[in-house]
């Protein structure tokens, strides 16, 4: 019965797994095999004159193979490549039993099983640098058939490139698609490269709470869990913004911390549900210190990741070099949309939204009112790096007041090919201002806004402790490498995506 849903191939590699064990060969050894060479290392470094590597010791997988008889060719890819291994009958089998040559080899293995090869490096008549084996080991038993690309006459086959089944099933996508591979290379070295950063201006990795009581720190949906011996709801956090500023309360001057949120809201080309978001907050600095630490930063990660600063992003040439523009947020939505709602109310705002047809709803206060005009009318205009700054009171209720208008705060947020890259404040440390602005939340959340904040009074009583000023900056380091690396979704940059489930 449990065979009834595998194909003829599954059955047949199934069968050679039961023959391989008849024969006293176990396809899935516990010992270890001694590595001491990858691809890239003997391509790199072999030099045919010395003959440097004679004692090579390889493993990976087969991807292809060429049976000639007593000799045969397979290609062999590790973790840095592929390259050619030649096999000869009477070298893995010096003895009188040519079994693991003859059944092994010619008719148990197949495309995708794993093997050992111990050896040395050599290059055959044709010029083609390939490694000899003395030896052979079975290390895993593929059971499933790998969608080999073929080629002929031009045209492809068999090629892994359906997104939903790369995103699904990865592992595959990497063994056959390994250019994948340089997207997350790319990825790890964005990380670290602004862990350096950050390390070397005095700041401090630290990690804050996933399970929350509150979920504070943005306006967005949280997911909703329970605690079975506390019998109280907990949150995944959306941010981990206000555990971070305890920590400034607290006496740290640079804290930061990569997380990971999550948000229960829609999955589209730029945004899952679970996502990575790195924040760092800074004591004694103000937000336009953050632009020129994050023009800084970003011109690192681009030499970094690409050995330039301009390069190709969804069809344009972004450039990361500094400095890059600055527009306030109403003068933007003047450029754009060619209104100026600068002295409006919130019922001339919300008539004004209508009469340009940028969607809205009842629930809506003045913020989101702003930002669903600003998101209809001039995101989409904003391609090369530019800080939108100085937005309203009512959209920012994390952020300082500004210091010659108090309708608005000290607060950019960084567009990058017409999507926010960035947000970053003067962090709001005046406890009874902030607790009026949880308040005016409370509201809107009364009025159907189900994004709108929660009142986090022990947060309100750190800030009553004192919190020096504080410049905070949120990056997604998803996004982050969206544009370095060139990816046209969010898919691409993650390992595993989430997915509707499997039918």
């Amino acid at each position: 019965m449990e065979n009834l849903d595998l194909n003829e191939q599954e059955l047949n590699r199934r069968a050679s797994l039961k023959a391989m064990r008849d024969l006293g060969i176990e396809p899935y050894p516990a010992e270890q095999f001694p590595v001491n060479a990858d691809t890239e290392d003997i391509k790199a470094n072999y030099n045919d004159e010395i003959h440097n590597f004679d004692n090579v010791s390889i493993a990976g997988r087969i991807m292809s193979r060429r049976i000639m008889g007593a000799a045969s060719f397979i290609e062999l890819q590790d973790d840095k490549g592929r390259i050619q291994v030649y096999i000869k009958r009477d070298e893995i089998c010096p003895g009188e039993d040519k079994t693991l040559y003859n059944t092994v080899f010619k008719k148990l293995l197949d495309i995708g099983d794993i093997i050992g090869i111990q050896g040395y490096a050599f290059i055959t008549q044709t010029g083609q640098l390939s490694v000899h084996a003395k030896s052979l080991k079975v290390l895993s038993k593929s059971l499933r058939v790998l969608p080999i690309v073929k080629e002929k006459d031009g045209e492809v086959y068999d090629s892994f490139s359906d997104p939903e089944l790369r995103y699904r099933m990865r592992y595959v996508d990497l063994i056959v698609n390994p250019e994948v591979k340089d997207t997350f290379i790319k990825r790890s070295i964005i990380v670290s490269t602004m862990r350096q950063f950050f390390n070397e201006n005095g700041c401090l990795e630290v990690e804050t709470p996933i399970l929350q009581s509150i979920p504070g720190g943005a306006t967005a949906r949280p997911f909703i869990t329970h605690h079975n011996t506390l019998d109280i709801p907990l949150y995944l956090r959306i941010a981990n913004e206000l555990y971070l500023k305890r920590l400034i309360v607290g006496g740290f001057k640079g804290v930061y911390e990569f997380a990971k949120d999550f948000r229960n809201e829609g999955m589209d080309r730029t945004h899952n549900p679970e996502f990575t978001c790195m924040e760092i907050y800074v004591a004694y600095k103000d937000y336009i210190w953050m632009m020129e630490f994050v023009e800084q930063l970003l011109e690192k990660v681009a030499i970094a990741t690409n050995g330039r600063t301009k390069f190709d992003v969804w069809g344009n040439e972004i450039e990361f070099k500094a400095p890059y523009r600055r527009l306030p947020m109403l003068d933007a939505i003047k450029e754009y949309a060619g209104v100026d709602i600068s002295n409006m109310t919130e019922e001339e705002l919300r008539a004004t939204c209508e009469k340009m047809n940028v969607p809205i709803s009842p629930s809506m206060g003045y913020g989101k009112l702003v930002d669903a005009l600003f998101g209809e009318y001039c995101e989409k205009k904003l391609i090369q790096p530019t800080y939108i700054i100085d937005y309203p009171v009512e959209m920012s209720p994390l952020t300082k007041r500004h210091r010659t208008n108090p309708r608005l705060t000290e607060r950019f947020e960084l567009f990058v090919n017409g999507k926010e890259l960035a947000n970053a404040y003067s962090e709001l440390n005046d406890p009874i201002d902030q607790l009026e602005r949880f308040q005016d939340q409370v509201k809107l959340k009364d009025k159907g806004d189900d994004e709108a904040m929660y009142i986090d009074m022990d947060f309100v009583r750190a800030l009553e402790y004192g919190m020096p000023p504080t410049s905070g900056l949120g990056m997604g380091i998803d996004r982050l490498t969206m544009f370095m690396t060139n990816s046209q979704t969010i898919q691409d940059v993650l390992f595993f995506p989430q997915m509707k489930p499997e039918k």
